[in-house]
């Protein structure tokens, strides 16, 4: 007899056949195999996250015409966040894929942060910014020691966190939230919460753990005004 649509995806992408047998077919809520499949589930929204999450945000500014709202020190410290990771891989000599799809998101905030600049009418100052993030970028992989890299990458976390709290406060002070992307904000959440999980798992109640919370808190804090501050972004785009 072969096997349904469904089993045939869920065994191939999410979980083991043992596993399938046991939740869906005698249904046992075997810990170890519910686990299992939360993890996987839990890595797919992260790779949403990391694909999806700027390239919307970059679609709808494109599309807009307009940046308003979007916290330009908010999205330099993405940026930072992001560029670490890549420097590092460039500077130890990683292969291209194993680290490719951050050079994806790295590129895609720069152009956020160019268009911000471009859309305030200051165009000559956001070329200039993206050749010298551009030259810094190309030191940084071709000559810096991986040990100082790795030191700032240290920090990168603490950056994307502290960056919510900037955008988050520019949404309460203007009372909208401008162009920013709902969806964007909606993987964003769900790719925190879901990091929070995966780190539980792998480290427990540690430091790193107690970041990704805080970082899944203000992810959720963003989310609530994107749907809070609706209508009065609404009205500001018209």
């Amino acid at each position: 007899m072969a096997a349904s649509p469904v089993k045939e995806f869920m065994v191939t992408y999410l979980m083991p056949a043992k596993c399938y047998e046991e939740l869906f077919v005698n249904f046992h809520l075997h810990v170890p195999c519910a686990k299992f499949v939360l993890k996987k589930t839990a890595g797919f929204w992260i790779v949403l996250d990391t694909f999806l999450a700027q390239l919307l945000q970059l679609l709808k500014i494109l599309w807009r015409g307009s940046a308003e709202g979007l916290s330009l020190p908010s999205v330099l410290l993405q940026l930072y966040a992001l560029s670490c990771p890549v420097a590092y891989a460039v500077a130890s000599g990683f292969p291209l894929f194993a680290w490719g799809e951050r050079l994806f998101t790295m590129a895609q905030t720069a152009a956020i942060a160019f268009l911000i600049l471009h859309y305030r009418g200051d165009t000559f100052t956001g070329t200039l910014f993206l050749l010298s993030y551009s030259g810094l970028m190309f030191l940084l992989g071709s000559y810096a020691a991986t040990a100082v890299i790795s030191v700032m990458q240290s920090f990168s976390l603490a950056a994307l966190i502290t960056s919510k709290v900037l955008q988050a406060r520019s949404n309460y002070t203007n009372r909208h939230t401008g162009q920013l992307s709902t969806l964007s904000v909606f993987l964003s959440c769900a790719g925190s919460l879901c990091l929070v999980f995966v780190s539980q798992q792998e480290t427990g109640a540690s430091l790193d753990t107690l970041s990704h919370i805080l970082s899944a808190c203000l992810s959720c804090v963003l989310q609530a005004q994107v749907l809070c501050y609706k209508s009065s972004s609404k009205k500001k785009s018209e």
